[in-house]
């Protein structure tokens, strides 16, 4: 870990993964702990994060549900090191990290059209914005014209025939994700709003998009993330403490209990 910029040690999941993150530079939310919590993936399937920065997602992935095969993919070399980095402190062994831009980069030994899932928590800063000092954190927040839909576009490229694609996103940028998945043949795409607390807008939402289905869209209740006084409410507290999964789909709606627990 030598050739890598001070660390801080620290976990997640009220402890169950051990999780490190640079000092300076993009920290960790939220979002990859909500998104993982919301993947419908079954033990002996494949699934592919876009933008894996530290690993965060994978390991909250990995934790819930065993027997996966996981694939990272960060264009930011020191993040992906050290998501190998956190994978090898958890003994996560079924993962292969790939450092490229995606998509114009992916080698062509990807198995492209065999993915289960794809999840992304793509950058969405307007680029014309001011930029962060810290090129990491730019690079991870910063988003081009074309972010949203070339990632989605992409994972067209991976995923198999009703894979399924969920994003985490700002409230603001709805109609552009709906317009993306649309246009690059996802439906019956699911809304699920994060309230930060009883009353207020949600500033960020799940969305999840199945590849080539034709099924009307829908919108979930949600999750309140926080009480009035700053800590987590008993829902949001299961998903991101004890590892619950959020499920989004019309059958299962709501939280369920972790399938595959895990030490």
């Amino acid at each position: 870990m030598s050739e890598l910029p001070s660390l801080s040690t620290g976990t997640l999941m009220a402890g169950k993964i051990r999780y490190d993150q640079f000092i300076s530079g993009n920290r960790t939310g939220l979002e990859p702990v909500l998104m993982a919590a919301s993947i419908p993936a079954k033990a002996g399937q494949r699934v592919a994060e876009i933008g894996c920065g530290a690993g965060a997602g994978l390991l909250c992935l990995s934790q819930r549900i065993s027997g996966l095969s996981l694939w990272g993919i960060e264009v930011d070399a020191p993040s992906l090191a050290l998501a190998q980095h956190n994978l090898d402190a958890n003994q996560r062994t079924e993962v292969t990290l790939l450092n490229c831009f995606f998509p114009d980069d992916l080698p062509p030994d990807v198995p492209f059209g065999r993915f289960d899932h794809c999840f992304a928590n793509p950058p969405w800063h307007a680029s014309n914005g001011t930029p962060s000092p810290l090129s990491r954190r730019d690079l991870a927040r910063r988003a081009l014209p074309d972010t949203l839909e070339s990632w989605v576009k992409g994972c067209t490229r991976l995923l198999r025939y009703k894979g399924t694609l969920t994003l985490i996103l700002p409230a603001d940028l709805l109609a552009d994700a709906c317009n993306a998945l649309a246009q690059n043949r996802f439906g019956g795409t699911t809304l699920c709003p994060l309230w930060p607390k009883t009353g207020r807008e949600a500033r960020l939402m799940l969305l999840q998009s199945r590849y080539c289905v034709r099924s009307p869209s829908r919108i979930v209740p949600g999750v309140v993330l926080h009480e009035a006084d700053g800590s987590f409410t008993p829902e949001s507290r299961l998903i991101l403490k004890e590892g619950h999964a959020l499920a989004l789909g019309p059958k299962q709606q709501g939280m369920t209990r972790s399938p595959v627990p895990q030490d």
